[in-house]
């Protein structure tokens, strides 16, 4: 069962477009005590069917700029493929701890981006 919510809630965040895979790391290091490299390569595979459905959803409503993904896309993958190698041969602990600061760095980057736009939504309502 806690599986099946990991996988529900995973799906939401990720078809929202803010990185389910952070979330389902999270959860399965956290709530199933799932090694972090196993974890985060659980990850890879839970992304490829999610994303597929979030690119034919993004089609449809043309909110893909097709040049510009194709592009990220090829260098995306040459990282991977190099991240791929470097989370294999980093300790699992480093590997925790590096997750754990990308983590913190999204969400100063948030609340950052929250604030600013909050100023800006009260500096246009007091024109």
């Amino acid at each position: 069962m806690t599986e099946i919510l990991i996988g529900i809630i995973s799906g939401i965040v990720s078809g929202t477009g803010m990185g389910g895979g952070t979330i389902l790391i999270f959860l399965l290091t956290f709530a199933l005590g799932i090694e972090q490299h196993i974890a985060q390569a659980t990850n890879l595979i839970f992304f490829i069917p999610t994303s597929i459905i979030a690119i034919i959803v993004n089609i449809r409503n043309k909110n893909i700029n097709l040049k510009l993904a194709t592009t990220i896309s090829v260098f995306g993958i040459l990282g991977a493929i190099i991240g791929a190698n470097l989370s294999i041969h980093t300790d699992v602990n480093m590997l925790r701890k590096c997750f754990g600061i990308f983590l913190a760095l999204i969400a100063i980057h948030e609340i950052y981006t929250m604030i600013k736009e909050n100023k800006k939504v009260k500096i246009r309502d007091n024109k």
